[in-house]
């Protein structure tokens, strides 16, 4: 599990890094072809970025899709709780459990929806205008997403059922930062 949990991490975190910097150099680019040095203009004005907006817009559906998965599995969603709190305790989890699952069948239905789709597209010469990738490529990123947020959906389902927790993000908590603290005392002393 630890696997995929770093996996969903790491390609999330690399889609954020490499848009970042696909944007920041079509707007270095954008500005120095505006510059009007001879040489440097013209061989500027000769790269096409025109594909840079569009590989963006690509890469932001993907990470939000994946985004969500990792939401429900660390808890940041945002949730209007205040009418089910209030429910006495066997009411509240029964609720809870039924919204988690109700969660993983609408996961799971834009999935086989998304991936039915996705093979139909699959079969078709449809490709992208500015990258000429594959239509099909890009929409994976539905049923791949939905999947992944359904299984989440249920991995907190039980998680539930089992010890009555559901996950709680703390926003002031830093990942590893207890064991840099230890480190930092235990050469200290």
């Amino acid at each position: 599990m630890k696997f995929l949990d770093h996996l969903e991490e790491w390609i999330i975190a690399s889609l954020m890094g490499a848009a970042t910097l696909v944007v920041f150099v079509a707007v270095v680019h954008r500005y120095l072809s505006g510059l009007p040095i001879p040489v440097v203009q013209d061989w500027l004005i000769q790269i096409n970025t025109s594909w840079a907006q569009e590989l963006c817009i690509y890469m932001f559906v993907w990470m939000a899709k994946f985004g969500a998965a990792y939401g429900v599995r660390t808890g940041i969603h945002v949730g209007i709780d205040v009418l089910i709190n209030r429910l006495d305790t066997p009411w509240r989890n029964k609720f809870i459990v039924f919204g988690l699952l109700a969660g993983a069948t609408f996961t799971a239905i834009v999935g086989t929806l998304g991936a039915n789709f996705v093979w139909h597209m699959a079969h078709t010469d449809q490709t992208s205008s500015d990258l000429e990738v594959p239509m099909w490529l890009v929409y994976l990123a539905v049923p791949l997403g939905s999947y992944l947020m359904c299984f989440r959906f249920i991995q907190v389902a039980v998680h539930f059922i089992r010890t009555g927790e559901l996950p709680k993000h703390d926003h002031g908590h830093v990942e590893g930062l207890e064991d840099e603290i230890a480190a930092a005392k235990g050469g200290a002393a």
